[in-house]
């Protein structure tokens, strides 16, 4: 008998022997239901930006956005979206080399479990709060303020706070809160809550113009979302990022349609004119541009389709 046949022979011994030995059953693997950490990096000349999440929230856009809601609602299943939108908080790390600016601190705990990652996030990436030398807030809604404090300390202790002097005055003034309606008070009491304790300790620096804050980041008035709103923009070595805050909300429908406005502004006119002006400039000169709400990391490019305009989100890659 050939050596062939005997080898073939002992292949199918071995595999009838295996198939004789008792099976092992393995338990089904539990799910584990956890995200990475939500930060993504990436570098704007000599500057290192990073984006931080604050986490989601699910957001009433058709109830919130103020046009036809069969129309919003038409555009969302468009873009495979429900009336109810899970929507980002995020937020911008600035190093410069010499200072770290974030833009924007998330809402902590204002606005419900689902959001208050900011911390985590930011420690995840490399960071600590107390690294931080300087907070650029665009308006003082809860989201962009809120994580401002962890618990009843202030989460940046070493950190600088500007913003602009209009929403310093509307939102920390008493008199104010108290001639609110009761669906607005907690507006109030969120930025007097977070922002309070750094004017205490004389940590906040209002401006009240178009102001250079730091070499290579300036602060540009888009007042209309609320009466403060600020947008900064971010240059390094010809290279340009314009960080929108809540310039806009819901991409698939402002985008396509930016006259579309929402009940959160508290000008809605002017602020459907600073988010015209903001698309078309972006549209037109092609830099980098980063919001509050898009879908995190909420970093990308704008161009002009049709009447309106289409968004380009930043195509993933590793920092070399």
């Amino acid at each position: 008998m050939s050596k062939f046949i005997l080898c073939g022979l002992t292949t199918v011994a071995l595999i009838a022997g295996m198939a004789a030995l008792p099976q092992t059953v393995h338990a089904e693997a539990p799910m584990v239901k956890t995200q990475a950490p939500g930060y993504y990096r990436l570098m704007l000349g000599d500057f290192e930006v990073t984006a931080l999440s604050d986490g989601t929230i699910m957001t009433p856009v058709v109830q919130l956005l103020n046009d036809k809601p069969a129309k919003t609602e038409a555009t969302l299943k468009r873009n495979f979206l429900g009336p109810t939108v899970e929507t980002s908080v995020n937020a911008y790390l600035i190093n410069t080399g010499s200072k770290l600016v974030l833009i924007d601190t998330g809402a902590a705990g204002l606005f419900g479990p689902t959001l208050g990652d900011l911390l985590v996030n930011l420690k995840a990436s490399g960071y600590q709060p107390e690294q931080v030398d300087e907070i650029y807030i665009t308006h003082m809604h809860p989201d962009h303020v809120g994580g401002l404090m962890a618990g009843t300390s202030m989460a940046f202790p070493n950190a600088i706070v500007r913003v602009d002097k209009a929403d310093e005055d509307f939102w920390l003034r008493e008199a104010n809160l108290n001639a609110a309606p009761a669906a607005d008070k907690g507006f109030f009491q969120g930025a007097i809550a977070s922002v309070g304790p750094y004017v205490k300790a004389g940590k906040v620096k209002p401006f009240d113009s178009d102001s250079e804050l730091l070499p290579g980041i300036r602060a540009h008035q888009t007042h209309g979302h609320t009466p403060g709103h600020n947008i900064y923009i971010v240059e390094s070595k010809g290279q340009k990022l314009v960080l929108w805050g809540d310039l806009m909300h819901v991409a698939a429908v402002q985008f396509a349609d930016p006259s579309v406005t929402i009940k959160f502004d508290t000008d809605s006119r002017a602020a459907a004119v600073q988010r015209k002006r903001a698309y078309a400039d972006a549209a037109r000169n092609g830099y980098w541009v980063a919001a509050a709400h898009l879908a995190f990391p909420g970093i990308g490019h704008v161009r002009t389709e049709g009447n309106g305009y289409a968004w380009i989100p930043a195509n993933y890659a590793p920092l070399p």
